[in-house]
């Protein structure tokens, strides 16, 4: 049986950065991920906004969490792909692990344990929604897999529940491929998403947002064929003469994320019952004593690059764990802060996650908090620009698709022009992150560039 001082679990954003802490503050580390490439859930984030803070870039997920995979791959620490850890038990100080993979049932021992498993979506079951179980109903993370990892089309006139980020998101994704997105569809009397994905995502490509309005009937045996949507209350309760039909194919639910700890609730760690996952004092340690969390399956973050600093601080105390130099602190309930309201009638930032509300007094812009902003507002008053992220196909069985975005923001009226051309590309080689495929698109000055590597 191998030995490590410190075992994490999930090779996402913040397992990857609580390995590479681990590491370099002296520890033997191994890192446990059930799929086959590292990466997490931003190799399917192919949109940018990502690395703000971090990386002072704004990058898209692929290229993200491959900055992270380059120095994990550099300091050659151990890893464990396609493996599913089974059970943890702990004998005297440290904990074993039960796992399976492709060489079937083995076990590994370690003294500190790190989760990083980030979370997982709500479904359409954990919404009061009436009729049929037919094909053509998608959460948003399932559908951003299906269109941005495998290539797949998921309907042709689509309809959204609920406005979270990545259902945002892929209103913009499923119009970018020539789908119709009749619509976002949020019960309540505000939108969940940031202001930056409101503006850039529905405002952008005029997909209207019906606010206190939710949906309560599926039609359709084989498939969907329409939904009943019903305006509500300020008291939740339904207003029976407001429901209409909509017609359409394909449902996609954006209902929000939860942390994803079934290891955790196993090893009956306290959870915060607000955050729905472990309650963890300063240094990200559990109720349990060398086992340390993480990321999302802490709480849900909305920003990938806090992520990150999460996963930093859980590796280095789990070495200070190891090497008995761990001071204890008071277990602490997570704040977790209240979101922007997006306000129609302001300005919002996009060019990252902040979305400060910008205005003019006179030749003046006021609100920014970078001179990004300030480039913004002057640049959305006579030339609106945006980026474009989205992927080319390709002719590995393996990877169906190789995620790329314009190098820099074009005209706004060029997006679908510039889709066009890429949508001409197919790769049938080796390519790297920042690899140019189409030089000085539609003569723009802006190359089309890979943001994930084959």
């Amino acid at each position: 049986m191998k030995y490590y001082d410190v075992v994490v679990i999930g090779g996402g954003p913040a397992g990857l950065a609580s390995a590479i802490s681990s590491f370099d503050n002296g520890s033997k580390v191994c890192l446990i991920e059930r799929e086959a490439r590292l990466g997490g859930i931003l190799k399917q984030c192919i949109h940018d906004g990502f690395g703000s803070i971090n990386f002072k870039e704004n990058l898209s997920g692929p290229e993200y969490s491959q900055r992270y995979i380059d120095e994990f791959i550099k300091d050659e620490i151990d890893c464990l792909l396609s493996t599913y850890v089974t059970n943890i038990k702990r004998e005297d100080k440290n904990f074993i692990l039960s796992f399976v993979n492709k060489n079937g049932l083995d076990y590994i021992q370690c003294k500190a344990l790190i989760l990083a498993t980030g979370c997982r979506e709500r479904t359409v079951k954990q919404v009061d929604i009436n009729g049929d179980r037919p094909s053509g109903v998608f959460s948003a993370g399932t559908a951003q897999n299906y269109v941005n990892i495998l290539g797949e089309k998921i309907g042709k006139k689509i309809v959204i529940l609920g406005s979270g980020d990545i259902g945002l998101i892929m209103a913009r994704r499923l119009t970018l491929e020539g789908c119709d997105v009749v619509g976002v569809y949020e019960v309540m009397n505000h939108p969940s998403g940031l202001p930056r994905n409101i503006r850039q995502c529905l405002i952008d490509y005029n997909i209207p947002l019906h606010l206190s309005t939710t949906i309560t009937k599926v039609f359709g045996r084989e498939r969907v064929e329409k939904v009943e949507i019903c305006k509500v209350d300020e008291h939740m309760n339904l207003i029976e003469d407001s429901k209409e039909i909509i017609e359409c194919d394909t449902l996609i639910a954006s209902v929000g994320l939860i942390p994803e700890n079934e290891l955790a609730e196993s090893l009956h760690i306290e959870i915060d019952p607000k955050t729905k996952g472990p309650l963890c004092d300063k240094n990200f340690e559990t109720s349990i004593e060398g086992i340390f969390c993480c990321g999302n399956c802490h709480h849900v973050y909305d920003l990938v690059d806090y992520v990150s600093q999460s996963g930093v601080i859980a590796g280095k105390a789990a070495s200070e764990y190891v090497k008995g130099n761990l001071k204890k602190e008071e277990r602490i309930s997570i704040n977790l802060p209240s979101k922007k309201i997006y306000d129609p009638n302001k300005l919002v930032c996009i060019m990252c996650p902040n979305g400060c509300e910008l205005e003019f007094q006179g030749d003046e812009v006021l609100g920014n908090k970078c001179e990004r902003g300030k480039k913004f507002a002057l640049d959305e008053l006579n030339n609106p620009k945006r980026s474009v992220c989205t992927y080319v196909k390709t002719t590995f069985k393996d990877r169906p698709t190789l995620s790329v975005r314009t190098s820099n923001p074009i005209d706004k009226g060029l997006i679908f022009e510039v889709m066009k051309q890429i949508n001409k590309i197919t790769v049938d080689k080796h390519v790297d992150v920042g690899e140019v495929l189409i030089k000085n698109v539609l003569n723009t000055e802006v190359d089309i560039i890979a943001t994930s590597k084959i």
